[in-house]
Formats: structure tokens, C-alpha cells, sequence
């Protein structure tokens, strides 16, 4: 394919006003200004791009796209399994039901890849997966699997477990729990290091590459005590540890950047609908992002429609952030914090031709790709509508 004519916003260099792309093979072969274009080959795919922008497809690097589906039956809700609450053997990629139709409005707003899998019903739900947007059967979209392990912090798992007889009831139990399940881990590879075979125990093999730092964690929490336990937890065991929702975060926005943390803010379009997002703010990104501390955006879809992702970054716009940033938050620094930009985040040669092209501002309300590709080829049919 040669698109050609076209803006380019490389997001890992300045963008071309006038430039082309050249994909092949499901890669990006070139990219540079028109001046230096080649001819097409003959029976070449070319793509007129005068007037639009062509940039990465979008990167939502927290949801629960296609484990929690688009219904009200319990039947499609696979995102929380409440019968134990530590489950880092749980993968996410086997609940994933790929011909959700999220799917396809997914990529009416331009996002290309997703992370997705558990919820945060356990204090460890299990692992999370990197997949592309086409609605192929799960294996064929699969980036990256596992991708991160999910743990979560605050009231959801005090809401899930609470009051029943089972842990936790309390953000100390939550806390205790994880800490429990990572000493374990610790003194299972102690034993297996030493030649002491102990009994094998999944949940501690599932853990042994995070306490290794082989496998990042995403820690969900909301509140700014919770974001700190999370940092203590981080901090005990050495973890590679990404901060999800962190809703007050800007309050405590120093120190969370001399933890060295990334955090992933979002989903911003929402309502104050549980005590700990009291003080969601939409300028939160961009006061993270000023202090210095890497930021995503997320959609959390299930929460917010993976249809108004987009908007979310253009809100963060709204809140103060710069607009480079803001795209940024949803392209190569998602990409970078969710361990992925070796494929996706730029439009950069040898990663996966992932492009969006789109009339006007990507981040405006406004914003109807023109068409988004992935791995080279179009998703979504001429004139789509919904």
C-alpha cells in the first residue's frame, strides 16, 4: 500500500505536511516527505491522502474489551471471578469474545490495539492481553499475551468480598492479600532456585515472572491513599508497576513522579458515581503530565464506551494538557508504558502499519476516520456508518 499526499504525525519525530507511507507485509517499509517519494510499483495499492492526516491507530491501554460484553446478560459478563479473591492464573485472553460489537465501534474511533482482561473485583484478577481491533477469533488479534498482570486496590474489592465472610473487607486486606501471595511466590522461587522441589502451585508460577520483572503490574486505584499503597507495595517488591485510573493523582502528582511510576488516568467521561472518583477532575492528566510523570488515557470500556476514547483525550485538551500530549497519551506513550512500541504507538518503519486517516483534529468530537488500518489492511467499509 502507498498512501501519498497525506500529513503525517509520526509521534516519534516531527510531522510531515506533505508526506507518504508505504506499508508491505503488514509493516511500515517507508515514510518520509513527498519530495522524496518514489513511483508506485505497478499494481501497487495507492491511497490519495490529500486533506487528511494519517497518525498510529489509537493505543487504550486499559479496558475490558470483549470480556465484558455489550449486554446485560450474566452470561456475556466474564470480567470478575468473585469465587477467590487472588487469581493471577486467570487469563484474560480466555474470555475474550472477539465478535463483541465494541469491536467495530472501536475502530470508528480510530483505536487499532486494546489492553484488556480482568477486572478489579480481586486484589489479583489475573493477566491482561495486548489485541488488535479487527473481531477475529482472540488468537489471530493477539499482540502480546500476557502483557501485565492486574491487581487492584480501594472499594471494588472491598465491594466484591466484603460482608460475605471472605476476604477482603478492608483496603488492610486487600493490601495483606497481595502481600501474602507475593511472599509465597518469593519463597517458591527460593526453593525451586535451591533444588527444593516444592508443590506446584499455579498461582505462584503465574506470579514468578512479575516478582522477576519479566511481567509489569497494573495497579487499579483511585483514591490518593490507595495510589500510595500501591506505590509501598511496588517499592517492597521491586515491582514494574503501572499506576490505573489514579482519579487523584494529581494531588499527589510529586510524589508520584519521585516514585518513578507511569500512571494511566482515565476513563475521564464519567460520573462521580462511587465515593473515591469524588475528585475526578478532567484536568488531572495534564497536571500529572506537567509535574513530569508519564501519562496514557484510558477508556476502561465496560465503564465508558470504547466509542468515545477519542473524546476522552480531547477532554484531558479541554482540562489544560497539551494537545501533543494528549495525542501522545493515546499513541506512543500508552504504547511505551504498556511494554508494546516495539509494534505499535508510531508510525515508524518495521512496526505493524496500523494507521488511522482521518479528516481534522484527531481529538476533536468531530473526528470520523476516513478509514483505519491494521496490519496493513482497511477495517472499516467505504462510507461506514453505524
Amino acid at each position: 500500500m502507498f498512501i501519498r499526499n497525506v500529513r503525517i504525525l509520526l509521534m516519534d519525530g516531527p510531522d510531515l505536511e506533505r508526506g507518504f507511507l508505504r506499508t508491505a507485509a503488514g509493516k511500515i517499509t517507508a515514510v518520509g516527505p513527498m519530495s522524496e517519494a518514489p513511483v508506485p510499483d505497478a499494481g501497487e495499492r495507492v491511497i490519495e491522502g490529500e486533506g487528511l492526516s494519517a497518525l498510529p491507530g489509537f493505543v487504550d491501554i486499559h479496558t475490558h474489551l470483549g470480556v465484558k460484553e455489550n449486554s446485560l446478560r450474566q452470561e456475556g459478563n466474564d470480567v470478575n471471578e468473585k469465587t477467590d479473591p487472588c487469581t493471577p492464573h486467570l487469563r484474560g485472553i480466555d474470555a475474550v469474545f472477539h465478535e463483541d460489537f465494541p469491536f467495530f465501534e472501536a475502530r470508528t474511533d480510530g483505536v487499532s490495539t486494546v489492553v484488556t482482561g480482568p477486572g478489579s473485583a480481586n486484589p489479583i484478577g489475573g493477566q491482561l492481553a495486548a489485541i488488535k481491533t479487527t473481531g477475529a477469533p482472540v488468537d489471530a488479534m493477539l499482540l502480546r499475551a500476557p502483557v501485565a498482570m492486574k491487581m487492584a486496590l480501594g472499594e471494588n474489592p472491598k465491594k466484591s468480598y466484603g460482608g460475605r465472610g471472605k476476604q477482603p473487607a478492608t483496603r488492610m486486606a486487600a493490601a495483606g492479600l497481595i502481600r501474602e501471595w507475593l511472599y509465597k511466590t518469593r519463597r517458591y522461587i527460593e526453593d525451586l532456585e535451591a533444588g527444593r522441589q516444592p508443590a506446584f502451585d499455579m498461582k505462584c508460577e503465574a506470579l514468578i515472572p512479575v516478582l522477576k520483572r519479566e511481567l509489569p503490574v497494573h495497579i487499579h486505584c483511585h483514591r490518593a491513599d490507595d495510589i500510595c499503597t500501591a506505590i509501598r507495595l511496588s517499592k517492597e517488591f521491586d515491582l514494574d508497576t503501572v499506576l490505573i485510573h489514579c482519579t487523584e493523582g494529581y494531588l499527589i502528582a510529586d510524589e508520584i513522579r519521585e516514585a518513578g511510576y507511569p500512571v494511566v488516568v482515565g476513563p475521564i467521561l464519567m460520573t462521580r458515581s462511587k465515593p473515591e472518583v469524588q475528585n475526578l477532575r478532567i484536568e488531572a492528566a495534564g497536571k500529572l503530565a506537567a509535574a513530569g510523570v508519564p501519562v496514557a488515557i484510558c477508556s476502561d470500556h465496560g465503564v465508558l464506551p470504547i466509542k468515545f476514547f477519542s473524546m476522552s483525550a480531547g477532554l484531558a485538551v479541554r482540562g489544560g494538557m497539551e494537545h501533543r500530549r494528549a495525542l501522545e497519551a493515546i499513541t506512543l506513550t500508552a504504547a511505551k508504558i504498556a511494554r508494546i512500541d516495539d509494534r505499535v504507538g508510531s508510525l515508524t518503519p518495521g512496526k505493524d502499519a496500523d494507521i488511522l486517516l482521518c479528516e481534522g483534529d484527531p481529538l476533536s468530537v468531530y473526528m470520523r476516520p476516513k478509514q483505519l488500518y491494521i496490519d496493513g489492511e482497511p477495517t472499516l467499509p467505504d462510507g461506514w456508518t453505524l
